[in-house]
């Protein structure tokens, strides 16, 4: 049987793994940042109508532009920010995964090179890799934060042509000050002086920060992107529907490389159904944000040291004895919780379930630090 290292694939592939997290059947299954409340009633059915309507025309294709979409995207991004966003300034594919790659795909690839600041959303690297786009890790320092003085000399001795900027941030959480991306913004452009760089904010969890989206930076930075996603607040991982905000003329030019008829006209309809139930959905937003606020506190009263988070879940640890933190992820795994292992030396990372999740979590985290102690 052949392997995977015995195809031709590319050199910059050989090695790697794919992007993905343990899809196990436990009680208590807090490791993907899913939304845990299922869509509500009205909304499924909803849905059904909507599908129902676009069923009747699936002979045809669908709207190549998504114009109706985009159209209630910007709509809903005004009502959120403030900014004045149009149609004109967004643009939605197949998850914020698939917005980012066209990112890559129209701004990077052979011979241009991409810059994140890890410990980061590790899709950043792998669609940068996928793209034929050189990777670069940028440094942060000790609390997580991006260190800029460090993360600007970064950018002046490499040049990169797109820099990723994760607010908040995946795994760790902590949010991004508008004075950073700013001030990585600046230096982008003077390091490409023939072109400017494109910076790439991702706000997949904006919704659960206790700061505002920094949407309104988009104002007068034509290489500034932000992109969001409906998987974490609206609730809609299964959807598959991400956008991104930015100047009219980045939105023209992913177009170039974006697949024909790209989006369903069962993807649109549900989307634009989902839409309609804003305010209701979002109304669990508020009750996550509480409960990730909890588990912060119950975490550290337990003994952890946890990284403030302005996300839909935590890092906690720090697990430094023997085996690590794999070893208390197995831990938690043997009490019925499924968390996730980012990699971070020392920290896991979990996702704010409902009230119960994270009681059981709670209690798990306590018992295995029990039994660490002895």
């Amino acid at each position: 049987m052949t392997v995977t290292e015995e195809l031709p694939i590319r050199d910059e592939l050989r090695g790697k793994s794919p992007y993905g997290a343990p899809q196990l059947d436990v009680p208590v299954r807090l490791n993907t940042n899913e939304n845990p409340y299922p869509l509500p009633e009205p909304l499924v059915q909803r849905i059904g109508e909507r599908v129902t309507e676009a069923a009747r025309t699936l002979n045809r294709y669908p709207d190549r532009d998504a114009v109706e979409l985009r159209s209630e995207l910007a709509c809903y991004l005004r009502r959120m920010t403030g900014h004045a966003v149009t149609e004109a300034h967004v643009w939605a594919a197949n998850g914020s995964n698939e917005v980012l790659q066209q990112l890559l795909q129209t701004f990077g690839g052979p011979g241009r090179t991409a810059l994140g600041f890890e410990p980061s959303y590790s899709m950043h690297g792998l669609l940068a890799r996928g793209t034929g786009t050189a990777w670069l890790s940028g440094p942060r320092n000790d609390d997580f934060t991006i260190d800029v003085a460090a993360a600007v000399r970064t950018i002046e001795a490499h040049r990169p042509d797109v820099v990723f900027v994760c607010s908040p941030n995946n795994p760790t959480g902590t949010a991004v000050e508008a004075e950073t991306v700013v001030a990585l913004h600046e230096a982008a452009q003077r390091a490409r002086p023939e072109h400017g760089a494109l910076v790439v904010v991702d706000e997949a969890y904006g919704e659960f920060s206790h700061r505002p989206s920094l949407l309104p930076l988009l104002e007068g930075r034509p290489t500034l992107v932000v992109s969001r996603t409906m998987s974490k607040a609206f609730g809609a991982a299964g959807l598959r529907l991400g956008y991104l905000a930015a100047d009219p003329a980045v939105v023209e030019a992913v177009q170039l490389v974006r697949l024909p008829y790209h989006l369903s006209a069962v993807t649109q309809a549900t989307a634009l159904a989902a839409l309609e139930y804003t305010d209701t959905l979002l109304g669990y937003v508020e009750q996550l944000k509480s409960e990730r606020d909890r588990i912060v506190a119950e975490l550290r009263d337990a003994g952890c040291e946890v990284t403030a988070s302005d996300a839909n879940f935590v890092q906690f640890g720090r697990f430094d004895g023997p085996g690590g933190a794999h070893a208390v992820w197995e831990a938690l795994l043997a009490h019925g919780v499924l968390v996730r292992d980012n990699g971070v030396p020392g920290r896991l990372r979990v996702t704010a379930g409902t009230p119960e999740e994270n009681d059981a979590f709670l209690d798990a985290v306590r018992a295995v630090m029990k039994e660490i102690a002895q």
